[in-house]
């Protein structure tokens, strides 16, 4: 019996990542090929350069895919991710005429801040968290920096939306996850008035939107012939729309049917879920993107995840600190590792800052796996204030949680989240981006929809259910916590409690 295979391709800050998924689930192929960075990379970058390493990955994902015997007329879909905030200004002839725009250029600051200011004025329901890793505030700064530039502007892309250009031909297309942080109105399905009326944009500059995992066309006879496939068999390989990779990053982990959440500890902690409502947050803690199936995919992004452990303990055997923390939860301590002053999620305070590292940010590293399984528990703490607020915004039950990221690698971080949550975390096999794009680009050319799709190829490798020798000390944990946080004015502690 014939199996069917499907591409996922990730355009991140440093590379692109292709891998090819089988209607299982199980990964036949992966690639990554990096971009040659230079000290202006985080502002700026060259979209050719992201193409070359796309090409390159999938001319090797072809080549050992011939090796193994896999028959190439099987590979039925392709898809893209990549972060929003990254924007492209491209002419008429779909040729960038600057260099893309990266979400971590943060010379869009004020343009972010007078987005904010019209946003909320004028389209009250809509989305209004805009800052400078936006796409609309990209958008409207490049406008205003580069206006000899923008007679020759004939529309705005994501970085997704130039490599599906790139592998289909079909250009001025993008898909619903993208588009909320560059303005467009999920709610209403347009793109609001203020834009254009507001704001220095034109509505031609801006793309036609569907939903992601949307077929648009097929792979290009001349990309086919470029990666090593015969040109014949690029009519049945259909290049679906994309999604952000936050988006893709939860279709990879499984939570896409309502009440399923995903954390993914990274560099940050980020959460989103699946809603039958869009969450109001009249803070803007918590924002919404479009679930395919017409649910809404809430999430939000605090600054504390993993970034504690890779600048506080660089260079020391993370095995051992690991095994050593196991053996000392609950630690009894209490510690918020926020290592730069601002916190955005899962509460708005940009004077905090983290606390209980103390002695290691003075130089003292007397008790490292202390404080180590110290930071494993603050950072689960900030995981459970995050669910307790999104329970009391959309009194939607969380019955379980998803995980992905580096962080999610840790048995010893994954053992105590469940005891702190109080709920199972499941840690899936293959949770990157680049395999939620592959399923996403199963879910409408083989499957019948993302829910599907994911219930067919996301696959559990290890569950976590709470230890009840743990939870009773991480319930006075909690509540310490949060008494801390309050004290020092960045919360109300009635806020984060059911």
């Amino acid at each position: 019996m014939d199996i069917a295979y499907f591409i996922g391709i990730d355009v991140g800050t440093q590379g692109a990542r292709v891998v090819l998924l089988d209607e299982k689930g199980h990964i036949a192929g992966s690639q990554q090929t990096g971009f040659e960075l230079t000290a202006d990379s985080r502002q700026e970058q060259d979209p050719a350069v992201w193409w070359r390493a796309v090409l390159s990955g999938l001319t090797e994902i072809i080549k050992e895919s011939k090796l193994k015997k896999i028959d190439l007329k099987s590979i039925k879909g392709v898809s893209v991710t990549s972060t929003s905030g990254t924007v492209i200004a491209l002419d008429s002839e779909h040729r960038p005429i600057h260099p893309a725009l990266m979400y971590s250029d943060d010379r869009s600051e004020k343009a972010g801040r007078l987005c904010k200011e019209i946003s909320t004025r004028y389209l009250p329901h809509g989305y209004h968290g805009f800052n400078s890793s936006s796409g609309l505030s990209k958008m409207v700064w490049f406008v205003q920096t580069f206006p000899e530039k923008t007679p020759r502007l004939a529309y705005f892309a994501h970085a997704t939306d130039f490599i599906i250009g790139q592998l289909s031909g079909k250009w001025n297309l993008t898909d619903e996850t993208n588009v909320l942080k560059s303005g467009y109105d999920l709610q209403s399905g347009c793109w609001p008035h203020y834009l254009t009326h507001h704001l220095p944009l034109k509505a031609s500059w801006l793309p036609e939107v569907v939903p992601a995992g949307t077929p648009i066309g097929v792979l290009d006879e001349g990309v086919a012939l470029q990666i090593g496939l015969a040109p014949e068999l690029a009519a049945s390989i259909t290049v679906t729309a994309g999604m952000t990779d936050g988006c893709a990053s939860q279709v990879a982990s499984g939570a896409v049917q309502p009440g399923t959440w995903n954390t993914t500890i990274g560099t940050t902690l980020v959460i989103k879920g699946v809603t039958k409502a869009p969450i109001d947050d009249p803070l803007d803690r918590l924002y919404n993107h479009r679930h395919p199936e017409g649910y809404w995919m809430p999430g939000g992004a605090s600054n504390t995840g993993a970034d504690w452990i890779t600048t506080l303990f660089a260079g020391d055997q993370l095995e051992i600190l690991e095994r050593a923390a196991a053996r000392l939860i609950p630690s009894g301590r209490l510690t918020y590792p926020l290592l730069k002053k601002g916190e955005r999620f899962p509460f708005k305070a940009l004077e905090a800052t983290g606390f209980g590292l103390e002695s290691f940010l003075n130089g003292q590293k007397e008790e490292p796996a202390l404080l180590y399984a110290a930071g494993m528990e603050g950072v689960a703490y900030v995981e459970k204030m995050a669910f307790q607020l999104i329970h009391k915004l959309s009194n939607e039950t969380i019955d379980r949680v998803y995980t992905a990221g580096g962080g999610s690698n840790s048995p010893t971080w994954l053992r105590i989240r469940s005891a702190v949550l109080q709920l199972p975390v499941i840690k899936m096999e293959n949770a990157s981006g680049a395999v939620g794009a592959a399923m996403l680009a199963a879910s409408k050319t083989y499957y019948r929809s993302l829910s599907e799709a994911v219930s067919k190829m996301a696959r559990v490798a290890s569950e976590y259910i709470p230890d009840p020798a743990l939870v009773p000390a991480y319930e006075q944990g909690y509540l310490k916590f949060i008494r801390t946080l309050a004290e020092k004015g960045y919360i109300h502690e009635e806020d984060y409690l059911i």
